[in-house]
């Protein structure tokens, strides 16, 4: 898809309703969104989003342990796909909970893992970390590589589904825009971070979210400091267009950001 094929005004507008990333494809070809063919939310699914700050995005601890309510779940992607799926299912009994945790790698994740995932028993799990894999490495807080990102998150994997063997696995791609923080020298070294966590998905089954193909294609559409301004923890807008990208392809829909863009 180009900027021939969907005008800046369709694509916000798709943000601004709520559609989010989930119809981009079809709106400009005037088909319907996927409803839900191959979907992995089914009643009474128990679904944890994982991550760190772009996740956390705020969330209320104390209010970590009651499902589906908006302090728990916080102010960013993880609370806009939530309430999209409870108004979509709001028949189903959905549980939804965040335990994001700003600042988190992938060993501190691996770290609380028994109390932040095993006990949960989600059905349905989503992770989204690597940002800080690179960004702490790089003011010097942090000695890890990509190679022990790939080691520590193939871990937690293989022992999240030895734990749950059923649970269906959502990987979520890290991305950056280019703004705020962010200049053209951290790409050579995050580019293997993105691809390292679509090869973990692919490994485990997963369902891979393209995050960073679709901030791409959105900052041809509005400059990356209306996603993100300090170029990580994305804008409202941002957070928008990242649970309708979230709820597509946990749908099962086809046609997505990774595909078009290659």
């Amino acid at each position: 898809m180009t900027p021939s094929n969907l005008d800046r005004r369709t694509f916000i507008q798709a943000v601004a309703t709520g559609a989010g990333a989930v119809g981009i494809g079809k709106i400009a070809s005037g088909q319907e969104t996927a409803s839900g063919e191959g979907s992995w939310i089914q009643p009474k699914s128990t679904i944890l989003f994982q991550g760190d700050s772009i996740t956390d995005a705020g969330r209320q601890r104390d209010s970590a342990s009651v499902p589906n309510k908006q302090p728990g779940l916080g102010n960013g992607y993880a609370w806009m796909a939530a309430s999209q799926l409870l108004v979509a299912h709001s028949d189903d009994q959905l549980k939804i909970f965040n335990r994001g945790i700003s600042g988190n790698k992938v060993f501190q994740l691996a770290n609380r893992w028994d109390a932040d995932c095993l006990q949960i028993k989600p059905d349905v799990l989503s992770i989204l970390i690597g940002v800080n894999d690179i960004w702490h490495r790089r003011n010097g807080k942090y000695d890890g590589t990509i190679a022990t990102y790939r080691k520590d998150y193939d871990a937690l994997l293989a022992r999240t589904v030895d734990k749950l063997p059923n649970v269906k696995l959502v990987v979520c791609e890290p991305f950056l825009l280019e703004c705020g923080v962010i200049d053209e020298s951290w790409w050579p070294e995050f580019n293997p971070f993105r691809e390292a966590s679509r090869e973990i998905a692919e490994k485990f089954g997963a369902r891979f979210v393209a995050f960073q193909d679709m901030f791409n294609e959105a900052v041809q559409y509005a400059p990356p400091e209306y996603w993100a301004r300090d170029g990580v923890h994305p804008s409202p807008y941002g957070a928008q267009l990242m649970a309708g990208e979230w709820i597509r392809v946990v749908n099962g829909s086809d046609a997505d950001f990774s595909a078009r863009s290659r």
